[in-house]
């Protein structure tokens, strides 16, 4: 199992990113996915997941509206579209494989970084 974010970077406040992780390894469509972040010196922290098959998503409140979870189950890649940034989003970016839906994650990538500066 492999997973592989791209699509970080420095950005003003008030711009967008479109974060992607690439999947292989693993039927792709039969998992949830979700990214979480992690900004400087804070902990893990959940943003959203998606279904594999019936595409229900779920955010965390304070990005809804803002950020938008897609996938293409055939190219086996995950995304994560963040617009309206704040300084705030500054983090850390991961995708992570679900096992339930739930949190359970089992496998990670390596992240990547989004900050957001004047």
């Amino acid at each position: 199992v492999q997973l592989v974010e791209s699509g970080g970077g420095l950005v003003q406040p008030g711009g967008s990113l479109r974060l992607s992780c690439a999947a292989s390894g693993f039927t792709f469509s039969s998992y949830y996915m979700s990214w979480v972040r992690q900004a400087p010196g804070k902990g893990l922290e959940w943003v959203s997941d998606m279904a594999g098959d019936d595409g229900r998503t779920n955010y965390v409140d304070f990005v809804k509206g803002r950020f938008t979870i897609s996938r293409d189950n055939a190219k086996s890649t995950l995304y994560l579209q963040i617009n309206s940034l704040k300084p705030e989003d500054t983090a850390l970016y991961y995708c992570a494989r679900d096992l339930t839906g739930w949190g359970e994650y089992d496998y990670w990538g390596q992240g990547t970084q989004v900050t957001v500066s004047s």
